[in-house]
C-alpha cells in the first residue's frame, strides 16, 4: 500500500459569507488508498458549509490514478453547484500533464503557486 497524507486547513482572507479551505495532498493517490482518502474530502464538502471553496495544494502529490481524477471531477461538481470554486495549486509537471491530457484543467484552473490560486479564488 502506498502512502498518502491529506490535511485540510482554513485559509484566511475569504470575504463575508465565503469559506476557503486548503487541501494538501502529499504522496501517491492510487487504487490502494484513494477510496478511503476521498471520504475525508466528501465529509468536508457534504458538511453543509455555505460558500465553500477549495484549493488543492498538489506540491507534494507524486502520482494520481484515473480514479482519483474522477473524484476530483466529482468534488468540483459538488462545490461549484453551491457557488464555490475549486482550483489546483503548485502541481508537479507530471500531474499537470495528466490533468491537461484528460481536459480537467479546462474545468478546474491550475496555478503555479498557492498565492496565485488563493488570489483567483478570492476574486
Amino acid at each position: 500500500m502506498t502512502s498518502v497524507q491529506i490535511t485540510i486547513e482554513d485559509l484566511s482572507g475569504a470575504p463575508q459569507g465565503k469559506v476557503l479551505k486548503l487541501i494538501r495532498i502529499v504522496g501517491q493517490l492510487d487504487e490502494s488508498n484513494v477510496d478511503e482518502q476521498a471520504k475525508t474530502i466528501y465529509t468536508l464538502i457534504e458538511s453543509g458549509i455555505q460558500g465553500l471553496s477549495l484549493i488543492f495544494d498538489f506540491t507534494g502529490l507524486e502520482y494520481m490514478n484515473s480514479k482519483s481524477i474522477g473524484y476530483l471531477t466529482d468534488w468540483y461538481s459538488k462545490v461549484s453547484t453551491t457557488g464555490g470554486k475549486v482550483v489546483i495549486a503548485a502541481a508537479r509537471e507530471n500531474i499537470l500533464d495528466i490533468l491537461q491530457v484528460v481536459g480537467l484543467t479546462q474545468l478546474i484552473p491550475a496555478y503555479a503557486t498557492l498565492e496565485e490560486a488563493k488570489m483567483a479564488v478570492l476574486q
